[in-house]
């Protein structure tokens, strides 16, 4: 039998999950010592039962990948039959290979230390690199929000004038999924990092005038990349640049940045539970993925397909 258990990392993506599959949450304590230790008390039996585990690894990041790692420890102490991690923002995959000497590869690291806590399988929603999925030595889905935006794009863009853009050379194998999904053109925001944490566009590749731009990417952190590239876009002569984002990290002042900026909208899932600053801001706009991870659990429990989700 099916059982969901969750951190506190997003309990309202967990709860929105538990609707869409028609199960009530599993009732278990996640919480802290006065030093912060976490403590974790699972209220009723697990025993041989598949046991699904909702958390992703946000801000605080190292507190949620402790909970996830005490909470797949309890549960397989408790002889759960199988347990399977399901961590909607995997928040070490931007560290998968090393950038320069003596660094480490921290997202192979987290793999490792989830495996040995317990995990049997892990359940991701558009991981950084997709390498990153040979680095777990359990079976890993890496799942797809693509079909999610572009279901998003149909209902509130006029497909016909629009072009996919992707903010940067490494992200255009998933632009031009989605463009052919959209049956769209593709262009490219050539830029030059001059250190970390700062971006410089340099070029646009592809026409872009008059054009509403889509950009897509899985990740905005500090927003400069994003507020840049439409900025950029505008400048050729784009109509308007709209942003759909998988993971809404928008850390410092990501919001402030993207209200001002040039981007009409900002649109991300709550694969990271949203900010009161976040939730009001005026051009940004966040829909659900439970219904995909809802989907997706439930066919991993019933051993059927997940990779015909997006067929």
């Amino acid at each position: 039998m099916m059982k969901i258990i969750s951190g506190n990392s997003n309990r309202p993506l967990t709860e929105a999950i538990c609707s869409y599959l028609n199960l009530p949450m599993v009732k278990a304590v996640v919480k802290r010592f006065n030093d912060m230790e976490v403590f974790v008390e699972i209220q009723e039996n697990v025993r041989g039962q598949d046991m699904f585990v909702i958390q992703s690894t946000s801000f605080p990041a190292n507190d949620h990948l402790m909970e996830l790692l005490i909470i797949i420890d309890a549960l397989r102490r408790a002889s759960a039959k199988r347990i399977t991690a399901v961590i909607p923002y995997f928040g070490y995959a931007r560290q998968d290979r090393k950038p320069g000497p003596r660094t480490p590869i921290s997202s192979k690291l987290v793999a490792n230390i989830i495996t040995r806590a317990g995990a049997d399988r892990v359940l991701t929603i558009d991981l950084h690199a997709g390498q990153i999925q040979g680095f777990f030595d359990i079976p890993t889905d890496n799942l797809f929000s693509g079909p999610v935006f572009v279901r998003d794009i149909k209902q509130h863009m006029d497909v016909g004038n629009t072009i996919v853009v992707s903010p940067d050379v490494g992200g255009v194998v998933r632009a031009r999924a989605l463009a052919k999904r959209l049956d769209a053109p593709l262009a490219i925001v050539d830029k030059r990092r001059e250190r970390a944490g700062e971006s410089e566009v340099m070029n646009i590749i592809g026409d872009v005038a008059g054009k509403s731009c889509i950009l897509i990417d899985d990740i905005v952190d500090s927003g400069g990349t994003l507020c840049n590239a439409a900025e950029a876009l505008i400048a050729k002569g784009a109509k308007d640049v709209t942003a759909y984002i998988t993971h809404g990290v928008l850390s410092g002042g990501a919001v402030s940045r993207i209200t001002s900026s040039k981007l009409k909208n900002l649109v991300i899932t709550d694969s990271i539970q949203p900010t009161e600053a976040v939730r009001v801001a005026k051009n940004i706009r966040v829909i659900p993925i439970a219904p995909l991870l809802g989907e997706a659990i439930g066919r991993t429990s019933r051993e059927e397909s997940v990779s015909s989700l997006f067929e």
